[in-house]
């Protein structure tokens, strides 16, 4: 329990300025919080698999170093992390395409941590899609997922089985919101959140 603690404090620190995506600014730690949940509520408890989650976007989000996380939390650990983080430098699509083609790959735990972090980020596509995403990159993200889904080795039925549900529905939604998406309701909807979003955001930190 100490080392996965001491992960969320650390996380916490790291993303402490980071945002997602959203239009409500949702402080982006609650998405490490989130896959490492999952991935307990599933029956995980190894410490090292859930500090690895609470820290998988660390290096490829921050300036965190392997050496400072390897110090800090040990060589297990880095390891899960360096094998969920893209490398940056690479343009998206490519970036995307070596996930999948890496999936088989993944050591256990890795695995682990990628499968929580794919329906973290499946939730959030479908509850609070990130500005500016079309519906068809929506659906294209959902596309992408189960590709990775699929490529991945099967380890935890709980989760596998979360994934495809996630999936299922969220796809259902996404699909209706393309259906929608050029209607004046649809328009509205979507400024009442922008507008609900940013006052949330003032009252929270204040003005500008």
């Amino acid at each position: 329990m100490k080392l996965v603690l001491e992960a969320a404090a650390f996380a916490a620190k790291k993303h402490t300025h980071q945002r997602r995506k959203n239009i409500e600014d949702t402080p982006y730690i609650n998405h490490p919080i989130e896959a490492a949940a999952l991935l307990a509520s599933a029956g995980i408890t190894d410490e090292e698999i859930l500090a690895a989650a609470l820290l998988h976007d660390t290096i490829e989000d921050t300036h965190t170093t392997p050496a400072e996380l390897s110090e800090t939390f040990g060589p297990t650990v880095l390891k899960y992390v360096l094998e969920v983080s893209d490398d940056k430098t690479k343009i998206r699509d490519e970036r995307k395409r070596l996930q999948v083609e890496h999936a088989p790959s993944l050591s256990y735990g890795a695995t682990l941590i990628k499968m929580g972090d794919r329906i973290s980020n499946l939730r959030s596509v479908v509850n609070e899609p990130p500005k500016g995403w079309s519906v068809d990159r929506q659906l294209d993200y959902f596309e992408w997922s189960m590709k990775v889904f699929n490529a991945l080795q099967k380890k935890n039925e709980v989760l596998e089985t979360l994934f495809l549900k996630e999936h299922a529905e969220g796809l259902q939604l996404v699909r209706k919101r393309r259906d929608d998406e050029h209607t004046f309701r649809y328009r509205m909807a979507g400024l009442r959140r922008y507008l609900k979003a940013r006052m949330m955001r003032l009252t929270r930190y204040g003005p500008p």
